[in-house]
């Protein structure tokens, strides 16, 4: 049985102003699927997801969500990505001087016309799943990092979207509080049904939630696949230097950092983007 394609993603080419960050970028993200995309500062990554909700404008190639082109140009179409994406922002974003239930009530407020009382009953709800039953009262201020994070998610998760897009949800919190925000944002997926995008580059935190994997290097895609063949068998040196940067508890090495920098994305190398510090160097690249 095919799994349906809540994403396709075809030879993007996107970037600022006249300069092109993303090239020819393709993937597709299926139903109950988590994806992430992994990668150093500055390779693209939240550059790709904010050309995915329609915040930048593709130069070139496709984006279709559950059929749907993304064109930033329709606004009709673009109602229609943002009632189908739920999208969780780097670091909590929320509204200092409201409630935590009026944060989570705006999405719904704004896409819908459903009545106050249906809203109020739709926002317990969603607190409900992220585990902050009875904080509806509170202001984000009176929250720890990680309780805003998961009001975050309740109101990513507020329209009952087919996609969440996650960039970077656990960045500037502790180790143990973002394996509880991410064990959040994965059984809130699965109940809910949806498609996952996650953007980060903590590739150990990741792999223990992921299905699929894609790394991203100098704003294109080097390597996909399952995490269980990319964490065992990296085809792409880049994507083996990033696996041999993680630690081990049960086996003592030496780690080894890449030379060189990172390529500037305005004026990238011919050929394979990392062949200016790729270890297996060869002509041909």
């Amino acid at each position: 049985m095919s799994r349906k394609a809540i994403i396709r993603v075809k030879d993007l080419r996107a970037g600022y102003g006249e300069d092109i960050i993303l090239d020819r970028v393709s993937f597709n993200v299926y139903e109950g699927e988590v994806f992430v995309i992994l990668g150093g500062s500055g390779c693209g990554k939240s550059t790709l997801l904010k050309t995915i909700i329609g915040l930048i404008e593709p130069r070139a190639g496709k984006i279709a969500i559950d059929g749907d082109e993304v064109s930033v140009d329709d606004e009709t179409t673009l109602q229609k990505i943002f009632r189908r994406i739920g999208v969780l922002y780097q670091g909590a974003a929320l509204f200092g001087s409201m409630t935590i239930a009026e944060n989570v009530a705006l999405p719904i407020r704004e896409y819908t016309s459903l009545p106050k009382e249906s809203v109020d009953v739709l926002v317990k709800m969603k607190l409900g799943l992220v585990n902050l039953e009875g904080y509806e009262n509170y202001l984000p201020s009176e929250l720890s990092g990680g309780m805003k994070q998961r009001v975050s998610i309740a109101m990513a998760i507020a329209l009952g979207p087919e996609l969440i897009v996650a960039d970077e949800p656990t960045s500037a919190l502790d180790v143990v509080v973002q394996r509880q925000v991410m064990q959040t944002l994965r059984r809130v997926q699965t109940e809910i049904g949806a498609g996952l995008i996650l953007v980060g580059h903590d590739m150990g935190l990741m792999a223990q939630f992921v299905t699929r994997v894609a790394v991203m290097y100098a704003g294109k895609l080097v390597e996909i696949g399952s995490v269980r063949d990319v964490l065992r068998n990296p085809l792409h040196p880049y994507t083996a230097a990033l696996i041999a940067s993680l630690p081990s508890l049960g086996a003592k090495r030496v780690f080894k950092g890449l030379g060189g920098l990172t390529p500037s994305l305005l004026h990238p190398p011919p050929g394979c983007r990392f062949h200016p510090r790729c270890p297996r160097v060869m002509g041909q690249c």
